[in-house]
Order: structure tokens, then C-alpha cells, then sequence
């Protein structure tokens, strides 16, 4: 193979075993297969179901038309379907017509279906991110925990907030690194957590509206999470445990983050 050549992958494989190759790029794939025998032998079991497939399908070929696949049966259905059509048209008017009114008084006592408040959406985009990034063997994270004083100030800098790392280790957890990510209309920072065993936590943090001062626990699936609203910053902590297990972790990040907040130094309440 020159350098000019593409290297031969999957869809071409496929082509050859159908039969769309030919010229330079059919002897291309035999000059690679040549040079593979664990992957000829592959191809060569497909060719072969190919074939014995497509001798199986050959006779159906010969078949007559059955009568509900001819194009006059077909019209006639559908000259069916569209009288019938018609009919439900003019019946559902009639409906609306009298349902309308009645539909008008309903939505008048229904409340409209309204967005989440401000700590649910920062508990759902935590909640998403944690499945996102707590499975991921190679990369779990953007920058390592080697690299700590640059992560925070780099984190720091992209939300307008100083960020610090709590410290978790009296719950058996050590700082891993952490990632930039997208958070509603501007950026969020997620640090990730894991303990002896290897199971993961993750604190995220975004810029946020809202006043609530209070802990706010979801649990969906696997991932528990508890999230709160705090001078114009939503935070959240989550991970694959106990309300019970994860409530004093959350208030400990809670007093790991610089700056005093509105809520006092017991941090948010509990609901």
C-alpha cells in the first residue's frame, strides 16, 4: 500500500463480500486479506453465507405476485382507507367544534407545564455528567490531580468564581482531577473523587439563578445527588450511594468551597 492509498476498513470489507469492488480497490482489499489470513478466513465465511443465502432466496424470485401485493388490491384498499378517512374528518369537526369550547374552560383551571426550578436543573446536568465521565477508564478526567493548581485556577477563571478542591480523604476520598464542561449558558466544572475501591464521586459547579437554600437530594437510578443554590452558583455532589452516606460529604463540600455565604456557617438547611 502506497502512502496515497486510504487504508482499508470495515466498509470496504462489506463491499468486497457483495461483490461492489472492482479495479484498483478490489485488489487492494485481496492484496490486504493476502496479508491477513485470520481476516480472509472471516470474509470467506461471509462470501460463502452470502452465497448459500442468496441460493435460498432465488426461487422466491419465480413466485407469482400473491394477489394482496397487486397493484389493483392495493388501489382498492386505498380508495377504502381514504373514504373511511374522510368520514373521521368530518366526525373529529364535529368534536372540536363542541370540544373546543369545553377544552377552553380546562386549560383556563389547568396549570401549564413549567420548567425546572433552578437546583433540580443543576441536579439533573450533575446527575448527567457523572454517568458521562465516572465509567471512563482512560480519561476520567481533563487534568489530573498532578496538575491541581492549574486546574483550579483554570476552572476558576472560565466560571468567574474561585474554586477549591475540598478535602474528602475523612471520608476515604481523594481528589482525581476535574474537566470544563458546558453548563446551561456558559461553562461548569466538574472534579472527580474516588475512594480505595475505586468507586467515584463528583462535585459539579455552574453558575446558577435562584435563592434556595436548602439541600436538594435526587436519586436517579445508581447516582444519588445532592445539590443547592448559592450566591448565584448551583453546586452539586453525586455519586453511587446513600442519602444517608452522601448527605454529610455534601455538607462538607459545602464548607470546602471558599467565601462566606448568605446562608451561614452551618451551610444550607436540610429539607
Amino acid at each position: 500500500m502506497t502512502g496515497n492509498e486510504l487504508p482499508i476498513g470495515e466498509d470496504d470489507l462489506q463491499a468486497f463480500v457483495d461483490d461492489r469492488l472492482d479495479g484498483p480497490r478490489r485488489a487492494a482489499v485481496e492484496a490486504h486479506l493476502a496479508a491477513h489470513p485470520e481476516l480472509a478466513d472471516r470474509i470467506a465465511a461471509e462470501r460463502r453465507h452470502r452465497t448459500l443465502l442468496r441460493g435460498q432466496l432465488d426461487a422466491k424470485f419465480t413466485e407469482p405476485v400473491p394477489a394482496r401485493l397487486r397493484i389493483s388490491t392495493l388501489r382498492a384498499a386505498r380508495r377504502g382507507r381514504w373514504i373511511s378517512s374522510t368520514r373521521s374528518i368530518a366526525a373529529a369537526l364535529a368534536i372540536f367544534v363542541v370540544g373546543g369550547v369545553a377544552g377552553w374552560f380546562a386549560n383556563s383551571l389547568t396549570p401549564s407545564s413549567s420548567p425546572p426550578t433552578p437546583t433540580v436543573s443543576v441536579a439533573q446536568s450533575a446527575t448527567a455528567a457523572f454517568r458521562t465521565f465516572v465509567v471512563e477508564v482512560a480519561h476520567p478526567v481533563e487534568v489530573g490531580v498532578q496538575q491541581e493548581a492549574h486546574l483550579l485556577q483554570w476552572l476558576s477563571k472560565r466560571l468567574g468564581r474561585k474554586l477549591a478542591a475540598p478535602d474528602l480523604q475523612p471520608f476515604g476520598y481523594k481528589l482525581m482531577g476535574g474537566r470544563l464542561l458546558p453548563g446551561g449558558s456558559g461553562a461548569a466544572a466538574q472534579l472527580m473523587y474516588d475512594d480505595a475501591s475505586g468507586r467515584r464521586l463528583t462535585i459539579y459547579v455552574r453558575a446558577a439563578d435562584g435563592t434556595e437554600t436548602a439541600f436538594r437530594f435526587q436519586k436517579d437510578g445508581e447516582a444519588a445527588t445532592f445539590a443547592w443554590i448559592d450566591q448565584g452558583f448551583g453546586f452539586a455532589v453525586t455519586a453511587a450511594a446513600t442519602r444517608e452516606e452522601l448527605l454529610p460529604i455534601a455538607e462538607a463540600v459545602y464548607r470546602g468551597f471558599d467565601g462566606a455565604t448568605s446562608t451561614g456557617p452551618s451551610g444550607p438547611r436540610i429539607p
